[in-house]
């Protein structure tokens, strides 16, 4: 039996890492105009989530993994009936994003840059490499839950902490994406505790990630995986470090929160 103490560990440092990304961790400072920027593309990458879905679920073969997976990707588009009358997450999404400040102008000359298209097109060849390897369900449910769950949900911490000012309104909070997907997909139990009772997205993908992780001899994969995944993101974050070196360079007021 696998240590999953130390994997929590492992995993814990990791995020650790995500959360101190300098973009991350001086987000409350950005200027207004490369905040948006920064929104607009995350938004590409939040575009690209259900076809990053859509591919792992057609390379599962595990059903129980399969089952969560499906479950979580019809959450995106919440309408019971097929009437039209509720908006998917993206559509929440915009929405938020409009409450920010960011105009419909804004978004329909917005393109994604050179370095999203890559961390897009490189995260999708992540999860078709990991198709291909006997342990294929251990891998694609990695990453799903770690690329797509656990650090989704840190990053959008962190990125409430400057939106929390202008989408809390009367002591309401008003979000209707980012801070919901902070909560939800958050890992709220560590891999040794976590049970089908938990929750979140993370702790439900937890859950057949540690059974199938108890049936292999080695936690190279796992670890190798979340690695990978940690750098995915960061290289997404990474094209916005000039704008950190632009707060340091010239210091401004507090506008944004």
């Amino acid at each position: 039996m696998h240590d999953l103490h130390a994997l929590d560990g492992f995993e814990d440092a990791l995020i650790g890492e995500f959360r101190a990304h300098p973009v991350l961790a001086n987000v409350s400072g950005l200027a207004e105009e490369d905040f948006a920027a920064l929104l607009l593309q995350r938004r590409f990458v939040s575009l690209a989530f259900t076809p990053c879905y859509d591919l792992a679920i057609d390379l599962l073969r595990d059903e129980a993994g399969l089952r969560i997976a499906r479950v979580i990707l019809r959450e995106e588009y919440p309408e019971g009936h097929g009437h039209g009358h509720t908006p998917s997450h993206r559509e929440d999404m915009t929405q938020d994003m409009r409450r920010l400040g960011i105009s419909r102008p804004a978004l329909v000359a917005s393109r994604p840059t050179a370095a999203t298209q890559e961390v897009v097109r490189d995260t999708l060849e992540l999860i078709a490499d990991a198709g291909g390897h006997a342990d294929s369900d251990l891998r694609l449910l990695t990453i799903l839950r770690f690329w797509g769950e656990v650090l989704v949900s840190v990053e959008y911490g962190r990125l409430w902490e400057r939106m929390a000012p202008l989408l809390t309104e009367e002591g309401r909070n008003r979000s209707r994406f980012y801070y919901p997907h902070h909560v939800h997909d958050a890992k709220t139990h560590s891999l040794a505790t976590v049970s089908l009772l938990s929750g979140s997205h993370s702790d439900r993908l937890a859950t057949r990630v540690t059974e199938l992780l108890a049936q292999e001899e080695s936690t190279d994969c796992f670890r190798e995986l979340e690695e990978r995944a940690l750098r995915l993101k960061t290289r997404f974050y990474d094209q916005f470090l000039p704008a950190v070196d632009r707060v340091a360079a010239t210091p401004v007021s507090p506008r944004l929160g």
